[in-house]
């Protein structure tokens, strides 16, 4: 049976649990028939409505906090894209027999992202298994003659007390995740603020526009070991643009991602080529801790003479896309990563030439590599979206590539591209 044979809505509603899809706004697009059925309420009471409005906190619990639980959790899946399952939550619902009343219920939700073609979150999938049954029959339990304990009293009290005690682990479980999410959140801030100091956006190099993107993995801090750079180089209309990739993610590998970016910086604007630059910061990195296993690209680009002057440390080659869709690897100066040996050697260097209109794209592996796939795949796919889109500007051509590259729900590496068109 192929998808087209499969009516998705059907299956939708006959979900055996109770599954209600909400907007990014939290408001109800599509629940199925368990969902009315559990919750008690029509159709007609739901959809197009917020889920706080239908679903508010008990206000005659000054303790109620299964409202504040649940927006927490929608709008961390909204954030990180990502499935949270959430512990055990006690949310009382209004009583549609007698208004005004109030049923102790408990829940446990389960809310995921459905993400669009450009990864963001489009609609959330809540799911939630209603336990109040079951906490209530284990409160019963014993009160009838429980023969285990001699005692039907006692023992209905010893299930409460279980009970009891197992919502309670489960809230404070629930309040100690809470504290790790803003912790990370705070960490998470000091990321950004480091990537900002220490990447450069999108700028004029000489008489030349450059579009840069910077794409984190799914669950990084947002900043990591990628990194990207354009200098001006002394003499001539020329101008050196280069990628690197440091192995980790997070604060570490920023710190040591900023050192060699601006190693490499300083070194390219002295250097008399791209070979002898990667020979400064392979020397360098021999002394910075967390460099091991580091790469590098850099390229020299003289307009005047219509050449790029290339050498690689480890890193996936540049592309340069002829005017006439003809795709070119530069590849004939590659080399081990920075740090792979114990005594400097000499990289090698390449030259190419192009033609005006040409464009060059530099790049980190997160862009081309996927788990069970041989890279060269990677390469063809992106040598085809650059080769079909060479005729857009930078930004547009970077925003494509991009699009078709990268999966919908976020690569699981860092991803870093510089478009240059020469």
């Amino acid at each position: 049976m192929n998808d087209t044979a499969i009516d998705y809505a059907a299956v939708f509603q006959a979900l055996p649990g109770m599954v209600a899809l909400l907007t990014p706004e939290l408001l109800y697009a599509d629940v199925n028939r368990e969902y009315l059925r559990g919750s008690g309420r029509k159709r007609e009471q739901l959809i197009g409505r917020h889920l706080f409005e239908v679903f508010p906190d008990n206000p005659n619990d000054g303790a109620a906090s299964g409202m504040r639980n649940l927006a927490a959790s929608l709008h961390r899946v909204l954030a990180t894209g990502e499935r949270e399952a959430m512990a055990l939550q006690r949310y009382d619902v209004e009583s549609t027999e007698r208004p005004g009343e109030w049923d102790e219920r408990y829940w446990s939700p389960v809310n995921a992202p459905v993400h669009g073609r450009d990864g963001s979150v489009v609609l959330l999938v809540h799911r939630v298994e209603e336990v109040t049954e079951l906490i209530r029959a284990r409160g019963r339990r014993g009160t009838g003659g429980d023969k285990t304990h001699g005692d039907g009293a006692r023992g209905g009290s010893r299930g409460r007390v279980l009970e009891a005690e197992l919502y309670t682990r489960a809230r404070e479980l629930q309040e100690l995740n809470e504290r790790l999410r803003l912790a990370h959140a705070r960490e998470r801030e000091v990321a950004l603020a480091l990537q900002e100091a220490m990447l450069p956006a999108g700028r004029q190099v000489g008489h030349h526009r450059a579009a840069v993107r910077y794409r984190p993995a799914v669950g990084a801090l947002n900043v990591c070991g990628d990194w990207y750079d354009l200098v001006d180089l002394v003499g001539g209309n020329r101008i050196g643009v280069s990628v690197g990739d440091v192995v980790g993610h997070g604060l570490e590998a920023a710190g040591v991602m900023g050192q060699l970016r601006s190693a490499l910086s300083a070194a390219s604007r002295v250097a008399a080529g791209p070979a002898e630059a990667l020979n400064v910061l392979g020397r360098y990195a021999h002394v910075v801790d967390g460099a091991e296993s580091a790469t590098a690209v850099t390229t020299f680009i003289d307009f005047d003479h219509h050449t790029i002057t290339y050498s690689s440390a480890g890193h996936p080659p540049p592309v340069l896309v002829h005017t006439d869709g003809r795709v070119e690897f530069l590849d004939r100066a590659t080399d081990p990563p920075l740090d792979a040996r114990p005594t400097p050697v000499r990289r090698p260097q390449a030259r190419t030439a192009y033609d005006s209109g040409a464009t060059l794209a530099l790049y980190t592996d997160g862009l081309v590599e996927r788990r069970h796939e041989d890279i060269d795949t990677g390469l063809a796919r992106l040598a085809d979206a650059l080769a079909r889109h060479r005729e857009a500007d930078p930004e547009t051509l970077a925003d494509a590539v991009l699009l078709e590259l990268l999966p919908p729900g976020g690569a699981t590496d860092d991803t870093a591209l510089v478009i240059v068109r020469l």
